[in-house]
């Protein structure tokens, strides 16, 4: 897939099928994570891939908004250096590579928040995160069962500001 044609084609999905990713192309999207720019050349991420039904569901039981999660065929959880000052923006620079990259495949994703949420604490001591890190997205991985439909975008003309605002 053209690469254009992933940032238009992009949705969120929160529907699966039952059927594993494999992990060369879950190790590729993360390579394409990895890739992402970060400031000062930082690349201060680090992923945790979670594919284990047991550990999907937890994670699908503490995060609010990402219940979806348990039925998933993979889950990544972007972390940050909790040091760097820019590790908001660039776990979100990489977050989105992993969108993109997951769209090239033909696999479904939708992010879920996970910086400063109440759920954060919970979730890495049960993944054994380092308190160095930083939660900053949980990613949800799977083979779309469900095509929705374009959801309404604000008109380019509404948006873009020549010169000035």
């Amino acid at each position: 897939m053209e690469a254009l044609e992933a940032l238009k084609k992009r949705r969120s999905i929160r529907k699966y099928i039952d059927k594993p990713i494999p992990k060369e192309i879950l190790e590729d999207i993360i390579d394409c994570a990895r890739l992402a720019p970060s400031g000062n050349n930082a690349q201060p991420w680090h992923f945790v891939v979670i594919t284990d039904k047991e550990r999907l569901k937890f994670i699908a039981e503490k995060a609010t908004y990402g219940k979806f999660i348990k039925d998933a065929g993979a889950c990544v959880i972007v972390y940050c250096d909790r040091n760097n000052r820019h590790h908001l923006e660039d776990g979100s620079a990489a977050t989105e590579n992993i969108l993109l990259a997951a769209t090239a495949y033909g696999i479904g994703s939708c992010w879920v928040a996970g910086y400063n949420r109440t759920y954060e604490k919970e979730i890495n001591e049960y993944l054994k995160i380092p308190d160095s890190l930083r939660m900053i997205s949980i990613i949800s991985l799977g083979y779309p069962a469900e095509e929705p439909q374009p959801k309404y975008k604000k008109s380019l003309s509404e948006v873009l500001h020549w010169e000035k605002f």
